[in-house]
């Protein structure tokens, strides 16, 4: 029965990317050539092994070929037979781009970028044997592939370890293997076997030589040993038809028999394999039956590629859509338990006292369980921060700039939605930090500062939030250019604006303090879009900035988008959500503190502040009997605080967040909705959309 491989090829791709990216993070870490950690440069090579031989096995023979050539770079550099250079260092970050894109086409289909391919292996050579015999390489290459045509077969030396069967592989799976491949004859070598009181059926004691005649790819080959490479000794040289000529048979006849013979040998042992009969060894002196162990047997019933190890402590894949479903199963269940909660809130605790307690369990199981679902989608922010080391690498080296990259925090953990949105505006930051923020040695020289600049990236917890901030050395943001460039274009800018507020001045679409367009920054797009990603997460970024010091931008995230905690509140017979990350206060009022303005506009003062005041029960059309209570809640968005007029406070709970626009349609002012306990629909107020329309009304 054939086995459909391609449904291996995700998590080949997903794994062999993996290994790209940890290859790519240990390279730059021993980038400077001076002592490097063994383990690093192992880690290095265990990638480019797991690679080439995932890709020789699903038939991918371009990459097989590339990781060939890089593998045996590794090795020298392995065995410290080379030392480790920055222009090594180079050619392996190439080689690491190489395969991704290899990958990537591999994966969506499409033709490989041969030239890129070919420019990549010739400089492998050139590093690995020099000029003049790189080139008599490729040569040499042309002539073995003529030799391979005139091949009869292939004699192979197979020398299992002693631990083969305890990594899950089985010698006589192998042989059976090359046996389907064409006419093999396998002659066992004894000399590490054991007596019969001393043998350990769970150690591989046996080696082979076999000779594999037929039109057989060196490729295929390969294949077959694909997943034991590293737990045997195996040797491959062809059979050239000349090497056969020399052995001088009587006859043609004679010849032609004793092929034969042997092809007849070979396929009575590949069947008495298969039938899992003893396999007759011949030696010089004697003939021996051997069995795979009966150990062995039961350790790998599966074909070798299945039984092959990953060091990943026991992790498993799991498809996003499935744990986003489980997610929305466990939040029906937390709605489901606050209505049974709600329904027995009037009922005797006395009378009740055992359902009453089991209604307890169930709250705090429902909050554990969501706790622990919410947990699978939570990963580590190394994941957003190790692709910045190797940006910050290329974009100083183009830019003739040293930068030394700190990153804090890894482990810090967020939603994975919210660190695959995140990318790409803190992408555009470190991008804007390295070439606007940081001075050219020279310039830092002269202003006393140390020659390479800093660039710090942080990621921590603070409350329901995680706080990432983006800190530099450089040159620092100058006020009044910043005003000036918003001005040209139409930016009501003035003296008395608050530094905050003049550095949120960048965020303006179109502008830029940039004095030349580069092909890195300079043509005022990017940061608005930051911007707007950042508030579509919930978040908010501020902006702290001193000339000549540095400067600080720090972006606030919920820690999910799954659940949100926030500040009930009635308006009329409506109830809506404030999220709580925005809720700075809420207060009775005065109508002696309410100013209007402009005719229209009313300002609410809180203590020496003005404060817009926006009554959301004209905002949502929400019709309400009752007298206005004098309530607001106070919230901060963008940098701005904005009141809320509201008529009741219901108090504090955690929601389960609903997508409205897939459900309904985009209303202004509102993120989302969520199911109340007891089945109402409340709507979830977007603080930042409210702020935006009410400057927008000013």
């Amino acid at each position: 029965m054939s086995i459909d491989v391609s449904r291996f090829h995700a998590t080949f791709f997903e794994e062999s990317l993996e290994g790209l990216d940890a290859m790519e993070a240990a390279l730059l870490s021993m980038e400077n050539g001076g002592e490097t950690d063994p383990e690093t440069i192992n880690t290095i090579f265990r990638a480019a092994h797991s690679i080439k031989g995932g890709s020789a096995t699903f038939g991918f023979a371009e990459i097989a070929g590339v990781t060939h050539l890089l593998e045996t770079l590794l090795d020298q550099m392995r065995a410290g037979e080379r030392a480790i250079t920055d222009e090594a260092v180079d050619l392996l970050l190439q080689s690491v781009d190489v395969l991704r894109s290899m990958m990537d086409t591999a994966q969506n289909g499409g033709d490989y970028d041969q030239e890129r391919i070919d420019c990549l292996l010739q400089s492998l050579r050139v590093m690995l044997e020099g000029e003049a015999q790189a080139q008599a390489a490729a040569a040499d290459d042309t002539a073995a592939d003529k030799d391979a045509g005139g091949s009869t077969g292939w004699n192979i030396r197979f020398e299992p370890l002693e631990h083969m069967f305890r990594t899950g592989n089985d010698p006589l799976r192998i042989l059976r293997e090359l046996a389907a491949l064409g006419e093999a004859e396998p002659e066992a070598s004894l000399e590490r076997l054991p007596t019969l009181n001393e043998l350990d059926p769970s150690t591989a004691y046996l080696s082979w030589i076999i000779e594999l005649l037929g039109d057989v790819d060196r490729a295929e080959i390969d294949e077959v040993f694909a997943w034991v490479e590293d737990d045997c000794e195996l040797g491959i040289e062809p059979l050239i038809k000349e090497m056969l000529a020399d052995a001088e048979p009587s006859s043609d006849d004679d010849s032609t028999e004793q092929l034969q013979t042997k092809a007849s040998d070979a396929a009575a042992a590949a069947a008495e394999l298969e039938a899992d009969e003893p396999l007759e060894a011949k030696t010089d002196d004697k003939v021996v039956a051997m069995r795979p162990p009966a150990q062995a047997e039961s350790v790998a019933p599966a074909a070798a590629p299945a039984t092959k190890k990953r060091g990943d402590g026991g992790s498993i894949r799991v498809a996003t859509e499935k744990v986003d479903a489980l997610i929305n199963l466990v939040g029906e269940l937390v709605i489901t338990q606050a209505m049974v909660a709600r329904g027995t809130e009037d009922m005797d605790p006395v009378l009740h006292e055992k359902l009453l307690a089991s209604v307890e369990q169930l709250e705090r199981n429902t909050r554990d369980l969501q706790e622990a679902v919410l947990s699978v989608r939570m990963m580590p922010m190394e994941f957003a921060f190790q692709r910045f080391p190797r940006l910050v690498r290329d974009l100083a080296g183009k830019l003739q700039k040293k930068i030394h990259l700190e990153t804090t925090g890894e482990a810090t953990e967020l939603d994975k939605s919210v660190i695959e949105k995140i990318v790409d505006p803190l992408n555009h930051i470190v991008r804007n930090s390295i070439d606007h923020g940081i001075e050219l040695p020279a310039d830092r020289l002269a202003a006393g500062k140390p020659e390479a600049g800093t660039l710090k990236l942080s990621a921590v917890h603070e409350g329901g939030n995680i706080v990432i901030r983006i800190k530099d050395d450089g040159r620092g943001m100058a006020r009044e250019k910043i005003m000036a460039s918003a001005a040209k274009r139409g930016v009501p800018v003035s003296d008395d604006m608050s530094d905050s507020e003049v550095f949120q001045l960048i965020f303006t679409p179109g502008l830029s303090t940039a004095e030349e367009v580069t092909d890195i920054s300079g043509r005022g797009v990017g940061m608005d879009v930051v911007k707007k990603n950042i508030i579509q997460l919930g978040g908010s970024v501020d902006i702290a900035s001193e000339v000549g010091v540095g400067t600080t931008i720090t972006i606030r995230l919920p820690l999910t988008l799954a659940i949100l905690d926030g500040m009930l509140v009635n308006i009329g017979s409506e109830t809506f959500v404030i999220p709580l990350s925005f809720v700075v206060e809420s207060l009775r009022i005065q109508d002696a503190s309410v100013k209007t303005v402009s005719g229209s506009e009313r300002l609410l003062k809180v203590r020496s502040e003005y404060i817009p005041l926006v009554p959301l029960k004209q905002q949502f059309a929400v019709r309400s009997e009752g007298a206005n209570q004098g309530l607001v809640v106070v919230v901060e968005a963008d940098g701005r605080k904005l009141a809320l007029e509201v008529d009741e406070l219901v108090g504090q709970q955690q929601v389960v967040i609903k997508n409205l626009e897939a459900n309904y349609r985009k209303v202004d002012g509102i993120s989302g909705a969520t199911i109340l306990g007891d089945g109402r629909v409340a709507l979830i107020v977007d603080v930042g959309g409210l702020r935006r329309t009410a400057q927008q009304a000013a």
